[in-house]
């Protein structure tokens, strides 16, 4: 079954397409780290929960931004994740190959989502689970 997915990826991407999408991954998570330390120095700052004698509506808004800032810096750790286990995916030749059900994943999904490990019927099918 290896040998299968092995030669999957090749014949959908190109060398010179499968470094496109790696140099896109590799920029797409340059950007989210530089985002997780803009939303932790925030945090650790105290910026947004300074205010001692602040009113309930002005507690309420503060804390309202500090879950806000934590919920981001959540999401780009997991945008981080996702990133890197599609360049570990391009490096071990299994790119743009359906982690389920080992069929090709089509490059248009591909291109419109470059972190996708099932294909669009897997997808539908663990979304309707």
């Amino acid at each position: 079954m290896a040998a299968v997915t092995q030669t999957a990826t090749p014949s959908m991407w190109s060398e010179e397409e499968l470094a496109e999408v790696r140099g896109s991954l590799q920029r797409e998570i340059a950007e989210l780290e530089a985002d997780i330390l803009r939303h932790e120095s925030a945090i650790a700052s105290g910026e947004i929960t300074q205010g001692a004698g602040d009113d309930q509506a002005d507690a309420g808004a503060k804390t309202y931004e500090r879950e806000r800032e934590i919920a981001l810096t959540l999401n780009a750790r997991d945008l981080v994740a996702q990133n890197e286990r599609a360049i570990a995916r391009i490096d071990a030749g299994t790119y743009g190959v359906c982690e389920s059900c080992h069929k090709p994943i089509g490059k248009e999904r591909l291109q419109a989502f470059p972190r996708a490990t099932l294909c669009v019927a897997c997808k539908q099918k663990e979304e309707r689970r």
